[in-house]
This record gives structure tokens, C-alpha cells and sequence, in this order.
């Protein structure tokens, strides 16, 4: 079960596969209870196997920031092969690095967290800094997963001429005024808004096949609360997963 809770399948959008810009979409936690439950009521269309060989630990983020992550790659137009900016690395990001990364791309990421760069470098990033560094080499593409619209002229800033600016963001603060030549040279912005039925059949797939590693930080139910607290301050690396209980202990 992931963000996509339904669709209406007739619209425009769902005939062009589209269907997370369908008008009529629901989402999981949103439109429909679940998440912080130990059950949930799901449309069958719109679930997706969990490959074997990967735990439940491992898949409650791939199931979220992994495929929303996967389709920012996607929505960037990122080729084998070329230089990648990652603006903010939590846990969408640290799952698209390592997508990027078995296709042979360089990453650079840009936080201002010293915990987080390192941990970008370990994930093999080729550089790590903050955003108002300017990366060793100029990049093709960038994704912006901090909600911070101040970033997104630094973020045109790194880009080559004909590159993409894709912003991974439900909600962003606003975007400063934009001197055009920052999108001169057909540089491209564009945003991310939810995820398909194939984004998250190709993911876990892929998931599966290179070995995709969640770095994640275990909280039971009951401290759901705390979990969000430590995400808060960033006192952890990766993802926070609530661990149902079993009912028979």
C-alpha cells in the first residue's frame, strides 16, 4: 500500500497513465485513513507485492519516499551516465542516490547537515556540501527535496544549459523572483505531484534487483510521537518506520 489510494480510471490523466493527476485520486492518509494503524482497507487495483527478499523494515520506506523518489528521477529526465544535484538528503533522497548511482551517474548533494553529507558520501555521493556552494563541476539535472523555495534559483544555478530542476515537494514556501537568465539556455523547472501504479511497480523491482538499503530508525506505534520529534530535529539519518506490534505477545 502506498500514497496512491485509487483512481478513477475514465479521466484524461488515467488514459494517458497519468493517473496521479487525476482529479477524482485518492491518497493513502490523506483522503483514507491509514499509516497509523495496525490495519488498513485498500483498493486492490492500487496495491503492489513486496518482494520477498525484501523485510518489512526495508519496505515501509520504499513504499513512500522511494517511489516518489524514483519518479522525481523520472520527472528530471536523468540519463545514464550524467551529473545529478540533490538539494536536501532525507529519506527520499537517500534512496534515489542510490538509484542514480547503479546508473552510472555522479551525485552531488547539498544539505546543511554535517551528519547528512557524510552519509551522502558514504551512500557514494562524489561530493557533499551546503546549497550556497557551487559543486566542482556544473550538473545536468537537480532535484529539490527541501520544502525551501529559496533554493530553487541555487538549484538553477548548478544546471547546465538544457538541463531540469525537478521539485519534490507537496508544499513550498515561496519561490523568490527568478532573473531570467537563470532559465535562459532551455533550462527547465518543473514539480513532482504524487505517483502512478508503474512508478511503484518499477521501483520495487529495481529495488529488488540492485539491492536498495532504507537506512532507517525502528519506533514502535505507541512512540509515534517521539518518532516525529527526533525527524524534526533531524536526529537520525534515513527514514523512522513504526513497527506494528503482534497481537499475540
Amino acid at each position: 500500500v502506498y500514497w496512491l489510494h485509487s483512481a478513477c480510471g475514465e479521466c484524461d490523466y488515467c488514459r494517458r497513465g497519468l493517473e496521479n493527476l487525476c482529479p477524482s485520486a485518492q491518497f493513502t492518509g490523506f483522503h483514507i485513513p491509514g499509516g497509523y494503524a495496525d490495519y488498513l482497507l485498500a483498493d486492490a487495483r492500487f496495491i503492489t507485492p513486496i518482494p520477498e527478499s525484501i523485510s518489512d523494515e526495508q519496505a515501509a520506506p520504499l513504499l513512500c519516499a522511494g517511489i516518489i523518489g524514483y519518479r522525481s528521477l523520472k520527472i528530471s529526465d536523468l540519463q545514464p551516465g550524467e551529473r545529478l544535484g540533490l538539494f536536501g538528503f532525507g529519506a527520499s533522497a537517500h534512496l534515489a542516490l542510490q538509484v542514480a548511482r547503479h546508473w552510472g551517474c555522479e551525485v552531488f548533494v547539498f544539505t546543511r547537515s554535517k551528519t547528512h553529507q557524510l552519509h551522502a558520501l558514504e551512500l557514494g555521493a562524489a561530493w557533499a556540501g551546503t546549497a550556497d556552494q557551487t559543486p566542482p563541476q556544473a550538473l545536468d539535472r537537480a532535484i529539490l527535496f527541501a520544502p525551501a523555495g529559496e533554493l530553487v534559483p541555487l538549484a538553477l544555478k548548478t544546471i547546465r544549459p538544457g538541463g531540469t530542476v525537478a521539485i519534490n515537494a507537496v508544499h513550498l514556501s515561496p519561490i523568490p523572483e527568478l532573473p531570467y537568465d537563470l532559465l535562459y539556455g532551455e533550462r527547465t523547472l518543473r514539480s513532482v505531484a504524487n505517483v502512478t501504479r508503474q512508478d511503484a511497480a518499477e521501483f520495487l523491482g529495481l529495488a529488488q534487483q540492485i539491492g536498495i538499503r532504507s537506512t532507517v530508525q525502528v519506533f514502535d506505534l505507541l512512540d509515534a510521537n517521539q518518532a516525529l520529534i527526533d525527524l524534526k530535529h533531524s536526529r537520525f539519518n534515513g527514514e523512522a518506520v513504526l513497527r506494528i506490534s503482534d497481537p499475540d505477545q
